[in-house]
């Protein structure tokens, strides 16, 4: 017996060193072996925040992204792509009416001031949401740093981060001491692996505009970009701060060995200062859904396939940074986010809120009223959220159609297609009844429209002797009794005026079998 427990010991602990001195190879193979941190999963609630040189302009035709002003300006009318010269022509009108045709983009550099970022409010607006970790734009597709990156000034031979021009600020460090000062809340960086006209490129070779862009770089110019500016700014990122996430992006129109991100990952495991909390997602070179941390979906649905780590981003309104076009009617009611948060955890994901702040550092009163909201409803229902997994079904159908939507209608449907299927289903439709999470032995069933007879049932769910029923913000034990397939529960009697929260109801319901 002793000679047992002793082979045991010992091979646990052999198991463990060899954990720990794991090293990782520059193969998805082995990059792709590296579990995602448990933080990630548990989190479910995010904040991401789109702010650089572009909220200066703040200027897209709606539906679209201002954070692309500078490429449609100067990149789109050299391509065949319908929607790309419609977005050129309206920006290089808007461009030549406000600033003037000679002015170049860089120019906005001394309009970028923030003088009004105060990141210790930005902090406590994301503690008050309920985010479990924040993901900022250190670099966007311009190339323009948010901390004093040099490889940036040197590849476009101009002062081009936030320290040596603009606000004279390290936005990206001030906000990263302010989020983790505030406790509970991951500190992450969004990382854009192109920059759309770093010298570094050759010019005559810049990928034309549309879906399918594609591009054959001479290697000599792509890897002086790739090994002088790329690879050292997300070294130089991850060793002054740390970040919990790495969000990359730009990736879509070359490969993963052209781009040579499997190294970079593997340094990236190998020698973090944080190698056990950073977390990745699947942005590296055309390998989106299939290598990476977790898989991304922009604007879209997710994922269906239970097994799939995943992570949904979206903006509060219709573009990701700050957009001045935007009226009332592109902004995402507290209400559909919501809807939002507890359909894409129900179904197994994480949800990434943007939002886009002003040129001189604020965040939109519209923005911190949307993220205000959510987290009064989380101070409620956040057991239902953090730390859940899916459970056997996402949600309770009622009887009728079940929709099948397009990306396209997520990103521009009305309404919502998140809502319609929950609230405002059309005629013969069936409606998403309640999104459901589970924790362990307990189920959450969140109601998304409370019954007018004061009963719900909830089918398909076996409870023991020893379980219990109650509404996550209210007093007392609920009476329920068993049905052929399921339980009906007696739902509280609530005056008007006293609701727990809004919108959607959450059951706690214990000791299922």
């Amino acid at each position: 017996m002793k000679k047992t427990i002793l082979t045991t010991l010992l091979l646990s602990v052999a198991a463990a060193a060899f954990a720990v001195d794991k090293k990782y190879e520059p193969t998805w193979e082995s990059l792709d072996s590296r579990e995602t941190p448990q933080w990630f999963p548990d989190a479910k609630f995010g904040i991401f925040i789109h702010w650089g040189l572009y909220s200066v302009p703040a200027f897209a035709p709606r539906g679209t992204y201002a954070e692309w002003y500078w490429h449609a300006k100067d990149g789109d009318q050299s391509g065949k792509h319908a929607a790309a010269v419609g977005r050129a022509d309206a920006t290089q009108k808007f461009h030549n009416r406000v600033y003037g045709e000679d002015v170049p983009y860089s120019d906005f550099r001394d309009q970028f001031t923030c003088e009004m970022f105060e990141p210790e409010h930005w902090a406590k607006v994301f503690k008050r949401s309920g985010a479990k970790y924040v993901v900022l734009t250190s670099k966007h597709h311009d190339g323009y740093c948010l901390w004093p990156s040099k490889e940036a000034s040197e590849s476009f031979g101009m002062a081009w981060n936030s320290v040596d021009s603009g606000p004279k600020r390290d936005l990206v460090g001030d906000l990263t001491k302010a989020v983790r000062a505030e406790g509970g809340i991951k500190m992450g960086l969004y990382y854009s692996i192109w920059d759309w006209f770093n010298p570094y490129w050759p010019e005559a070779e810049q990928p034309t505009t549309g879906p399918k862009r594609k591009m054959n770089l001479p290697e000599e110019g792509r890897k002086k970009y790739i090994d002088e500016v790329m690879v050292p700014q997300i070294k130089d990122i991850v060793n002054r701060y740390e970040p919990a996430v790495i969000f990359s992006d730009g990736d879509w129109w070359m490969d993963d060995e052209k781009w040579g991100t499997k190294p970079a990952l593997a340094w990236l495991f190998n020698n973090a200062p944080n190698k056990d909390e950073v977390v990745i997602n699947d942005r590296w070179g055309k390998v989106r859904k299939k290598h990476g941390g977790y898989f991304t979906t922009e604007y879209g649905s997710g994922f269906a396939d239970p097994s799939v780590l995943w992570e949904e981003n979206r903006g509060i309104g219709k573009s990701f940074g700050y957009s001045r076009v935007e009226t009332f009617d592109d902004y995402n009611t507290g209400e559909l986010l919501i809807y939002m948060l507890c359909d894409i955890v129900s179904r197994g994901g994480n949800f990434l809120l943007d939002i886009g702040p002003t040129a001189d550092g604020r965040i939109p009163i519209v923005m911190e009223d949307r993220l205000i909201q959510i987290g009064e409803w989380l101070e409620v229902n956040g057991e239902a959220i953090y730390g859940t997994r899916r459970w056997k079904k996402d949600c309770q159908w009622s009887k009728g159609e079940i929709r099948e939507y397009t990306k396209e209608e997520f990103h521009k449907g009305i309404p919502d297609p998140i809502i319609e299927m929950a609230k405002y289903p059309k005629a013969g439709q069936a409606r998403k009844e309640c999104y459901f999470t589970t924790k362990g032995d307990t189920v959450y069933a969140m109601i998304t429209e409370l019954p007018d007879n004061g009963e719900f049932e909830i089918a398909d769910i076996e409870l023991s002797k020893d379980s219990k029923v109650t509404m996550l913000g209210v007093k007392g034990e609920l009476e329920w009794e068993k049905e052929d397939n399921g339980i009906e529960v007696e739902l509280p009697r609530l005056n008007p005026s006293k609701l727990p929260c809004q919108h959607v109801f959450t059951l706690k319901i214990t000791n299922i079998k």
